[in-house]
């Protein structure tokens, strides 16, 4: 019989610290673009729709997807997932972390409070994409029931090529939770 080793694979996305001056001078950064390793799959689309349930014909039946869209296409939630790092590749090289946790402020934890994309084209099986993230604007301390924090607005910018085919914004709470 083999024998198989354990594996220990640990994702750490360091946080930056520093004052909320030094956050301050970063708004307006815009990262350059990070490339999806892969092509958007129908494997990948009909993955995320069996694990919500969504029997949407859009994701299943290539006949009426090819069509309506063109081709499978992507489910709207799926879009930030797409370009997610993955934990390890064989080079080595580390995952670039969301330009939201470099940003240098205090704070041990941070959480998404709000989320609103609008999609500008349907992301079609075979798309390669990209993303682009900017930070928008960091909130003074603010003192919430989760802790004493700042908000974090960033904007992320995915495109195909050079098409624009969605923006994300997003609010995060960046903070020291209540008691620490």
């Amino acid at each position: 019989m083999g024998r198989t080793a354990a594996v220990t694979i640990e994702i750490s996305y360091e946080f930056a610290f520093g004052t909320y001056e030094d956050a301050l001078r970063m708004v307006g950064t815009r990262t350059e673009p990070r490339h999806a390793g892969t092509a958007v799959s129908g494997a990948r689309i009909q993955h995320f729709a069996s694990m919500v349930r969504d029997d949407n014909p859009s994701y299943w039946d290539p006949e009426f997807a090819q069509r309506v869209w063109g081709g499978l296409v992507a489910p709207p939630a799926l879009l930030t997932g797409l370009l997610m790092p993955p934990p390890w590749v064989p080079t080595g090289e580390p995952p670039m972390a969301s330009i939201a946790v470099r940003v240098p402020l205090p704070g041990t934890a941070i959480i998404n409070a709000s989320n609103d994309a609008e999609y500008l084209a349907p992301i079609l099986e075979g798309d390669l994409l990209s993303v682009v993230e900017e930070l928008v604007s960091v909130s003074p301390e603010k003192e919430t029931r989760l802790g004493i924090g700042h908000f974090i607005e960033t904007v992320e910018t995915y495109y195909r090529g050079d098409e624009v085919v969605a923006r994300c914004r997003n609010s995060l709470f960046r903070f020291t939770p209540t008691g620490s």
